[in-house]
């Protein structure tokens, strides 16, 4: 029988016992929730880090409320980065402007509290308190466990301030999953209570052992957020904020330490926007990490390379501080890249051009090094693609020269320096005139008679063709109806009037604004048009022939010709390239070729022009062809149209039969059999 004083003792080591595992439980539930709390804030400070050093123009985000797409892709990378599982972005006012729920949307949504439940915001932001502590720069932490069915068990709302310039714009509402964690501490503490009397001496190493296993967790996930911090997500390679502090620490090794001297090479995929949009992203992202594969296995050991966004990359060389040492390494990455890619269901090509800067050379400094090797890609791009090129000054005096030329362009179009001339086009007898073609001219106040061999690319490359294009359209249609009829007025088409979607619109407007018949219309379009987006530009051409347009080929014989484009696009004429005219006579073998083109297009109902007509032999030889129309300084030079005298019209003369709708094969349906685009576009 048990003693009192036994019982007692008993009784007050029970009590005891008691009270220190009540204690120790209420230690370790402190210290959980502490551990999570940290660990919450850690995981959400360093993912709005992230957020803000990679995703492009975040700050314009959270001040403007815009969001573009590439900005939208970076931040569905991040949604799920670590325990991370969703997001929310607030404004300097504490009200919700994107939830990572409704990331599907290019335009930041309107908050709708239907969507996250009742009671996690008030009018669609944050609660007054913690909106004033969060915005005043202190982050604040909520723990949740079990509230809602469709999230984790246990995880954290992180609130974090996001500064720029020194200046609190906004807030990220952060959701941490801290399920595994919690189910690690909950399982010790099950062990600790089922076995009272281990837990006394098992304390100090459980707690060591908790402590460690929160450690190896915490740093798998901070090694995870600081690789995501210095690299691309897609490719694996360097990002650009990495790469720019290499390059930068690069510089200043070997300057300061005498360090080995290096060279920077940035490269573009010369095709990869092709790709991307006919073949949709998904190929887009397996080219690029092909490509990345391709320039790793190229480098050597201690050189660096990242993909600066897009499809631009960029090579750091370390050792390699010579053109002569750089010139086959450049070479190698040219040929890889212009090997076919693999994909999963298809081959495709996209090449690549390559500029180069070396240091010590072309500058010292990083962003000096960068933008020369800029210049010397876009070299690259214009000497046709597909291959590489050194800086040299002469690039800064001809990248100023046409930055001069674009703004003289841009004043051009607003100052009424440009005007259409109109050169005549004869029948095949070289007397009866047909109709004109409108030639766009530029005379400029300074630089005299710009050529649209000048101005006309430039225009194409910024832009400007458009605004250009419409208003030659325009001028052209209302010039020619004050002709008599039937005249006709050719006028040239650029690719960029195809791709808005809106030409057969315009050419519409421009007929029905100016009074001209469609018949007295005719709109050429050259075969490079033809190359890329062919069913599009088809549909285009098909409705331009139902309105009555005619339709003409420009340049045809050179470049990449294709009979394809006579049998499935509805031509009314084909124009012969005036390198053929000018050594008709002299070349037999070119007298055959332009026999042979016009018994071809005559077959097929379409009219044949002939441009360049500079001599009489010429003239005579291209009547003995069967030319029916013709073209060029002997018969008549561009002019203005006050200087238009209609020499050579005859009243009532009617043009041959224009041609019916294009051919269509049993396989209309199928791609077209046509020749890949060419190198230089």
């Amino acid at each position: 029988m048990m003693r009192k004083n036994d019982l007692r003792a008993v009784l007050y080591w029970v009590v005891g016992l008691t009270v220190a595992l009540l204690a120790l439980g209420l230690v370790i539930r402190n210290e959980r929730i502490y551990q999570m709390d940290r660990g919450a804030k850690r995981s959400a400070q360093q993912w709005a880090k992230i957020v803000e050093q990679t995703v492009p123009d975040f700050d314009v985000v959270l001040t403007t409320g815009v969001l573009s797409a590439e900005a939208r892709n970076h931040l569905l990378r991040l949604r799920n980065a670590g325990d991370v599982f969703r997001f929310k972005l607030f404004d300097r006012n504490g009200t919700v402007i994107l939830i990572s729920d409704d990331l599907e949307n290019l335009i930041l949504p309107k908050y709708d509290s239907s969507k996250d439940g009742i009671g996690d915001d008030h009018a669609g932001g944050i609660r007054t308190p913690i909106r004033d502590q969060v915005l005043a720069g202190t982050p604040y932490t909520e723990l949740h466990q079990g509230d809602r069915p469709d999230r984790p068990s246990v995880y954290s709302e992180a609130y974090v301030p996001i500064t720029h310039a020194g200046q609190v714009i906004g807030a990220v509402e952060v959701y941490v999953n801290q399920t595994e964690i919690t189910a690690t501490t909950r399982r010790s503490l099950t062990i600790i209570v089922g076995a009272v009397t281990a837990v006394l001496l098992l304390i100090g190493a459980i707690t060591a052992y908790l402590f460690w296993q929160r450690l190896r967790q915490q740093r798998r996930s901070d090694d995870r957020v600081r690789y995501m911090a210095k690299h691309d997500v897609l490719s694996g390679a360097m990002n650009r904020t990495s790469f720019g502090e290499a390059l930068s620490q690069a510089a200043l090794r070997t300057e300061k330490k005498g360090g080995p001297a290096f060279s920077l090479l940035c490269i573009d995929l010369d095709k990869f926007k092709e790709v991307n949009d006919s073949l949709g992203h998904a190929a887009g992202d397996q080219v690029l990490r092909i490509a990345t594969q391709r320039l790793k296995a190229c480098l050597r050991e201690g050189d660096q390379v990242a993909r600066l966004g897009g499809d631009e990359f960029a090579i750091l060389l370390m050792g390699l501080s010579t053109t002569a040492s750089v010139t086959p390494l450049a070479q190698r990455i040219v040929q890889t890249l212009a090997a076919p890619f693999e994909l999963s269901d298809q081959r495709v090509y996209c090449g690549g051009s390559v500029g180069i800067a070396i240091y010590g050379v072309d500058g010292t400094e990083a962003e000096d090094l960068m933008i020369k090797a800029d210049l010397a890609l876009y070299r690259a791009k214009s000497d046709g693609r597909g291959t590489f090129s050194f800086y040299d000054i002469a690039m800064d005096r001809q990248m100023k020269s046409r930055r001069e030329l674009t703004r003289d362009l841009r004043d051009a179009i607003l100052t009424g320096q440009m005007s259409v001339h109109y050169q005549p086009l004869h029948g095949s007898d070289g007397k009866a005139l047909m109709g004109y073609e409108a030639l766009l001219r530029w005379q400029h106040p300074d630089r005299g008679n710009v050529t649209p061999a000048q101005f006309i690319p430039l225009a194409e490359e910024t832009g400007l063709i458009d605004d250009i294009g419409l208003w030659v359209l325009r001028r052209a249609c209302t010039d020619a109806a004050s002709w008599p009829p039937p005249l006709t007025v050719a006028v040239n088409l650029s690719a960029a009037q195809f791709t808005r979607g809106n030409l057969v619109e315009q050419v519409s407007q421009a007929l029905a604004d100016s009074g001209l018949p469609a018949g007295r219309l005719e709109l050429e379009i050259t075969e490079s048009l033809l190359m890329n987006n062919s069913e599009q530009v088809m549909k285009t051409l098909q409705s331009l022939a139902a309105m009555g347009v005619s339709i003409a080929m420009d340049d045809f014989g050179t470049g990449y010709s294709s009979l394809a484009y006579l049998w499935r696009f509805p031509f009314n004429k084909v124009k012969i390239d005036r390198a053929f005219t000018h050594s008709l006579v002299d070349d037999p073998k070119v007298g055959k070729i332009v026999h042979s083109i016009v018994t071809l297009a005559h077959s097929l109902d379409i009219r044949v022009n002939a441009e360049g007509v500079e001599t009489p032999s010429q003239m005579a030889a291209l009547q003995e062809h069967g030319c029916d129309e013709l073209q060029g300084f002997l018969l008549g030079r561009p002019g203005p149209l006050k200087g238009l005298t209609h020499a050579g019209f005859i009243e009532g003369q009617t043009h041959a039969t224009r041609r019916g709708e294009a051919r269509e094969s049993l396989f209309a349906s199928l791609p077209m059999d046509l020749p890949p685009t060419p190198p230089n576009r």
